[in-house]
């Protein structure tokens, strides 16, 4: 994937209907050089609104090809999260709904962007609605945002712990809890097998 990854960053222009054209390969290598296109694309300093809004739209029109948890998460952050940023962010809530797994983990990886400016407020409110998830790559993805949600918002985390740890995917829990110290992973643990 290196050698991917430095193809993108030499092909960091490419126009979007050529963008398209290597999402529509079935070579997973040529989906993840789109992908990280995109990102590039989206997270560049001087990257305008249209160009940003057409790779969002890209991005969900085409999810049919964005369709492992790599290609979700080298985008979902800098082309959907990126583009929400500063606007209603319903849509987040349509794909943590939606049957397709992939669209559920573009719901909770895309609030990463939200993230770097401390708003946690979808990561929590996202990871609630998956918490029945029935699919473990929604587990991870659920309880690594929240660990990162609790890097700004240690409090938060907790309460959120504090109602859910009992029910929640034990995976999602031992993500969310990484970061805590001993002795609280251990409350939380012992929540859950209670």
């Amino acid at each position: 994937m290196g050698e991917v990854f430095e193809l993108a960053k030499e092909f960091v222009t490419m126009e979007l209907p050529q963008i398209e054209d290597l999402l529509d390969k079935d070579i997973h290598e040529a989906r993840a050089g789109a992908v990280k296109i995109m990102a590039l694309q989206a997270s560049g300093r001087k990257a305008p609104e249209e160009l940003r809004r057409d790779l969002y739209e890209l991005y969900l029109r085409r999810h049919d090809r964005i369709n492992n948890w790599d290609l979700v998460d080298l985008g979902a952050g800098s082309v959907v999260g990126g583009w929400l940023v500063d606007k209603p962010r319903d849509v987040l809530y349509g794909l943590a709904r939606s049957p397709n797994l992939w669209e559920r983990r573009t719901a909770i990886v895309a609030t990463s962007w939200f993230l770097r400016t401390g708003d946690t407020e979808d990561t929590f409110a996202i990871a609630e609605l998956l918490l029945d998830d029935t699919e473990d790559l929604i587990h991870k993805a659920t309880g690594g945002w929240l660990r990162e949600a609790g890097r700004s918002d240690m409090p938060r985390l907790l309460e959120f712990l504090d109602a859910h740890a009992a029910t929640m995917p034990r995976t999602a829990l031992r993500y969310a809890i990484e970061h805590l110290d001993k002795p609280e992973r251990d409350h939380y643990m012992r929540l859950k097998t209670a």
